[in-house]
């Protein structure tokens, strides 16, 4: 299995709707992407100060299925229209499961 982990931070003055307007559009992939096997995403619970906001975790059979994913203009359009108008910092990691 094949992980993408990817955690968010949002801008100063992201409003309530906008991240709830990524959880939306990000929870519709799966419906869209067969290839996503495991999609999982949450917002943090605010017990540790300085933490990400945001955080998705997506397991794929292999390398293929994530670069369909990643390339997927379903995602690349959530992407443009959500994230990056509200994004202030993005860190992310993939790496093999098991491996």
């Amino acid at each position: 299995m094949f992980r993408h982990i990817v955690l968010f931070t949002w801008a100063e003055g992201t409003t309530d709707e906008q991240r709830a307007a990524v959880a939306t559009e990000l929870g519709r992939l799966p419906e869209i992407i067969p290839e996503i096997r495991a999609y999982t995403l949450g917002t943090d619970a605010g017990v540790n100060p300085g933490n990400h906001e945001f955080a998705l975790i997506a397991d794929f059979d292999g390398v293929d299925d994530y670069l369909v994913y990643r390339d997927h203009p379903a995602h690349q359009a959530v992407i443009a229209e959500h994230i990056k108008p509200i994004l202030a910092s993005r860190a992310a990691i993939q790496y093999t499961v098991g491996g």
